[in-house]
Order: C-alpha cells, then sequence, then structure tokens
C-alpha cells in the first residue's frame, strides 16, 4: 500500500468517526430535554414537582400542620391574562386541594400556548405532588375565550421530617404559559 492510499484510508476513518459522532451528539441534544424531564420529575430537582396517581394521592393521610402554598401564574409572548383565582392557599400537610388557575385569550385569533412550571423553595419540590395539571399539555383558546384550569395536588407529610425542608412554611407554585407555533413547536 502506498503512503497516498494510507493517507486516503486513514483520513476516511477520521471522518466515519467524526461523522458518527456528529450524529451521536445531535441523538444526545435531542434526547437531554425529555430526560432532563423525566429526571426532574423522579427527583424534584430544581423545584420540578412530583406526579402522582390518584391511587397514590389516596394512600397518603393527612395531618394538623398546614402549609401556606402561594400561586404564582406568568405569561412569556402571549396575548393572554393568566391568573390563579386566589394567590394563597393554607392546607393541611398530606390532604389533597385544588386551585384553578384562570386563562384568558385576549386576541381576536385562536392561540396554543402550554404552560411549564416550578416549585419554590427547589427543595419542597419532591415533597409537592400533582394529581392533575394542565401543565406539558397544550392548550388552544379561542378569541376572548376564557378557561379555568384546575389543579389538584397535595403536600407529602414527608416534608416535615427532611432535615432541609421541615422549617418551610410556604411553598410557591408557579406557572409560565409560552406560545405554542402551529408546527407544535415552541416559539
Amino acid at each position: 500500500m502506498t503512503a497516498v492510499a494510507s493517507t486516503q484510508k486513514s483520513n476516511l476513518k477520521t471522518g466515519l468517526l467524526a461523522g458518527a459522532l456528529a450524529i451521536g451528539m445531535v441523538g444526545v441534544g435531542f434526547a437531554a430535554v425529555p430526560l432532563y424531564r423525566i429526571f426532574c420529575q423522579v427527583t424534584g430537582f430544581g423545584g420540578t414537582t412530583m406526579r402522582v396517581s390518584e391511587a397514590q394521592a389516596a394512600t397518603v393521610q393527612a395531618v394538623s400542620k398546614t402549609i401556606v402554598v402561594r400561586f404564582d401564574a406568568n405569561q412569556r409572548g402571549l396575548p393572554w391574562n393568566f391568573k390563579p383565582e386566589r394567590p394563597t392557599d393554607t392546607i393541611s400537610i398530606g390532604a389533597r386541594d385544588m386551585t384553578v388557575f384562570i386563562a384568558e385569550n385576549l386576541s381576536d385569533q385562536p392561540i396554543k400556548g402550554m404552560a411549564t412550571f416550578n416549585v419554590s423553595p427547589a427543595q419542597a419540590g419532591k415533597y409537592f405532588n400533582k394529581v392533575q395539571c394542565f401543565c406539558f399539555t397544550e392548550q388552544t383558546l379561542q378569541p376572548k375565550q376564557q378557561v379555568r384550569m384546575p389543579v389538584l395536588y397535595y403536600v407529602d407529610p414527608k416534608i416535615m421530617t427532611d432535615p432541609d425542608t421541615k422549617d418551610i412554611e410556604e411553598i410557591t407554585l408557579s406557572y409560565t404559559f409560552y406560545p405554542v407555533d402551529q408546527a407544535g413547536k415552541g416559539s
């Protein structure tokens, strides 16, 4: 084999390896968001709340200690009015409760939005359990339409025994609505 042929073969291997690495990195990039979301939902990392079923929620016993839950609503780039029906609620830890957020399309066109959420303080996220929620679901509001969006939730009594959370007296549940274009991608 000549030196030129050997160099060409080496360059081809290097090019194929670089191409495979680039394709792999693109795949990891696409998988990162859903994997991060799953990680946060499983661990409560960064104030991400836990999602539970009705059956799981039914097994939790309420205690006499209460906690204040504050509700926050924001929108980014939507001609919507978005707010909680009531700004705070005092609940018994472990008891299921419901709050309602109200969204109104102020424009004269149908608009799609999707909400994300977080809990603060962040360490309380793993104890804030949502049984039913409108988050991560596209919501289409017709012109001037107003909708009520319920959130069914409870605070796990384990919050009282965790050294990092036992002194928390108030939790904030915050939602932010973002526009979704017609192709189903966030704007």
